[in-house]
């Protein structure tokens, strides 16, 4: 995951430099939430119209994208322009840490509720997903995110990455959708894997080679089927 800005001609570069070393990019754009660079720029975009700071942090803030239509066209336009750069199957939506604080006092959030018939706020995210769903997948791709994506009724074909521990990717394959094992009990190298004395500063935690080695991406309480849908495992690095 990169956060700093690349011209088309750079992304075409990195595509092509990958794709040579057998390597597909996957590209994500974060919806609903971790938005607050996006509303910063667009606060309309947002249930309060802002304004908003870009976080200099890390953190989960409370303002998140508001699942008006301008928002969708504002989304689909980006993943528009996503796709024609990164020929990847698969598109990355984000879906996780998405707050519902803006959603349940915002009364466009509340009709949409009405209108599209939702019973709470984790049903409007599932909504936000299933409809960013049917886009991307009229352009030709898959979308997969983090497992967030999960609550509230997971998008008819969507790929799931499991980083709150596994039991999202569990839930995941046996709904026989596709997983990516991600939990950030291993695969988070953001962590310190020594003292943090001898280490440039981390997130947090404490996770060495050895335990990042001994990962099992396929747990053992799947059958035989279900494990077929388990892709492999995704080391984080979050900068």
């Amino acid at each position: 995951v990169s956060q700093s800005r690349y011209t088309r001609e750079e992304i075409k570069e990195i595509v092509a430099y990958a794709s040579a070393r057998h390597i597909t990019i996957v590209p994500e754009i974060e919806m609903p939430g971790h938005a607050v660079a996006a509303l910063a720029a667009y606060p309309e975009y947002s249930c309060t119209g802002g304004s908003f700071e870009v976080g200099k942090t890390w953190g989960v803030l409370d303002d998140v994208f508001c699942p008006k239509d301008e928002t969708f066209t504002f989304l689909e336009n980006i993943l528009t322009e996503v796709i024609t750069l990164f020929p990847s199957e698969y598109i990355h939506i984000g879906g996780d840490e998405c707050p519902k604080t803006r959603w349940k006092a915002c009364p466009h959030c509340q009709n949409r509720m009405k209108s599209e018939n939702l019973k709470d706020e984790h049903e409007l995210q599932s909504y936000f997903i299933q409809r960013i769903e049917r886009f991307v997948n009229s352009k030709g791709r898959k979308i997969i995110g983090w497992d967030e994506i999960l609550e509230g009724g997971l998008a008819p074909n969507a790929a799931v990455m499991s980083w709150r521990g596994t039991e999202g990717g569990i839930a995941a394959a046996k709904q026989k959708h596709f997983v990516v094992m991600t939990p950030s009990s291993h695969c988070y190298f953001d962590h310190y894997q020594g003292n943090p004395k001898n280490e440039p500063i981390a997130f947090g935690g404490y996770t060495p080679v050895e335990k990042v080695y001994n990962f099992n991406p396929t747990p053992k309480n799947l059958t035989s089927e279900e494990a077929n849908y388990i892709l492999g495992a995704q080391a984080n690095l979050w900068t």
